[in-house]
């Protein structure tokens, strides 16, 4: 059991009285009154004191802006996407109970840990459903909502995954020189004129868990080795850099996320564009100062074209159409692949090839290749076939040597 949280400068911190637990029904309440936002009226403020909490974990949502374990928090009060929330965990699980830390590194979150997270919502198809709270108060129930340690109230569970998240109790938002920290400060900025010239190799899917991120590693590593350089992004879904650790892992020199643009997910958004024009022409503009250019960006879209992570915004920007010169679809059955041949055309950018495991065996292989007249290519068993197809469509030869 984790030891009691240290909380200094103040001799009764609010965290231990009953309060309320946010259900679907009430999302928030009103917020406090305040004269400016995070500074709310209470005790603490009418001492001029700051309440201190040693905390035990950073999750990586909070993108390096909690650099120690000593974090000043309020007592809370209106929020908002992207605010970083201390909470302590109010029970221990055995399924799905891992927190991924700022450094990539997974930890088992234990009953009274005291964790730090970012507010923010969750629409996972074979996950956890939930949303951002308008305003939190100390002693208020949220849930961790994922791995990267997204913390919203919780609206759908898993029977997969254990049933329901891990419930929290608030401690009170970070804060720093008397203002909430939220992860959207010094964010990359969104645009909406598409400044990058560098070709995009897109890989999408039918759904989470479709084999996305194996074929963007594959096709990263293949041509890697090759001569090709590459950055790689992943532009929807909720927050967690393994993802992206992976693609460095395999060979990209740069990387970025939704992340980086200062959300903790893409649950919700009607316009996936801008967000993702940001990023890229930002990644371009690194490239373009460095002395070995990029070759493509390879860009993981999560979840599914269908769902609730805005991936469809994205394909009909007519900007990003034209930049993709390599559209890979993972698919996890063939209804699946058949229905994304139809919502890819009317979206305006056909699909390449066909990979995930629809493509696992010679039966789906072949239904593909006939009756959707597309080339398939399994990431897992045939990553250097995948590979050469993604290399002849996108730079017209196999290899730079």
């Amino acid at each position: 059991m984790a030891a009691t949280p240290m909380i200094r400068n103040t001799p009764e911190l609010e965290s231990e009285r009953p309060g309320k637990e946010h259900t679907e029904s009430e999302r928030g309440g009103a917020a406090r009154p305040t004269s400016a936002r995070g500074h709310v009226s209470g005790p603490f403020w009418q001492e001029n004191r700051m309440p201190v909490v040693t905390v035990h974990k950073i999750a990586s949502a909070t993108c390096g802006h909690i650099p120690t374990h000593e974090v000043e928090i309020n007592e809370g009060g209106a929020v908002r996407v992207g605010d970083v929330i201390v909470v302590k965990a109010l029970e221990e699980k055995r399924v799905y109970d891992q927190l991924e830390l700022v450094g990539g590194r997974q930890a088992h979150i234990s009953k009274d840990d005291i964790l730090v997270g970012v507010l923010g919502s969750r629409q996972a198809l074979r996950g956890f459903v939930g949303h951002c709270p308008t305003s939190v108060s100390t002693g208020d129930t949220l849930s961790v909502l994922n791995l990267g340690g997204v913390v919203g109230i919780a609206t759908s569970g898993n029977e997969d995954l254990g049933g329901q998240p891990l419930k929290v109790k608030v401690l009170g938002l970070a804060v720093r020189d008397g203002k909430v920290i939220n992860i959207a400060e010094n964010a990359v900025p969104t645009s909406k004129s598409l400044k990058c010239k560098t070709p995009l190799i897109v890989v999408s899917g039918t759904c989470m868990s479709a084999g996305k991120t194996r074929a963007v590693c594959e096709i990263i590593a293949q041509l890697n080795q090759r001569g090709f350089r590459f950055g790689a992004m992943k532009l929807s879904g909720v927050a967690a850099m393994r993802d992206t650790l992976n693609m460095q892992d395999h060979g990209a020199v740069r990387t970025l996320s939704f992340l980086d643009a200062g959300y903790p997910s893409t649950a919700g958004f009607d316009d996936l564009a801008p967000m993702a024009i940001g990023l890229l022409n930002h990644m371009s503009r690194e490239s373009d100062a460095g002395k070995s250019p990029l070759d493509a960006i390879v860009v993981e879209m999560g979840d599914g074209i269908l769902g609730g992570y805005g991936v469809g915004s994205f394909f009909r920007n007519e900007q990003i159409r034209g930049a993709i010169a390599v559209h890979v679809m993972c698919a996890g059955d063939l209804v699946g692949a058949w229905g994304a041949k139809q919502l890819a055309e009317s979206l305006g950018r056909k699909i390449d090839v066909m990979s995930g495991p629809a493509t696992d065996n010679e039966v789906g292989e072949k239904f593909i290749e006939k009756e959707l007249s597309l080339p398939a290519a399994n990431a897992r068993t045939a990553g250097r076939q995948l590979a050469d197809i993604v290399a002849m469509r996108a730079f017209g030869r196999e290899s730079k040597r």
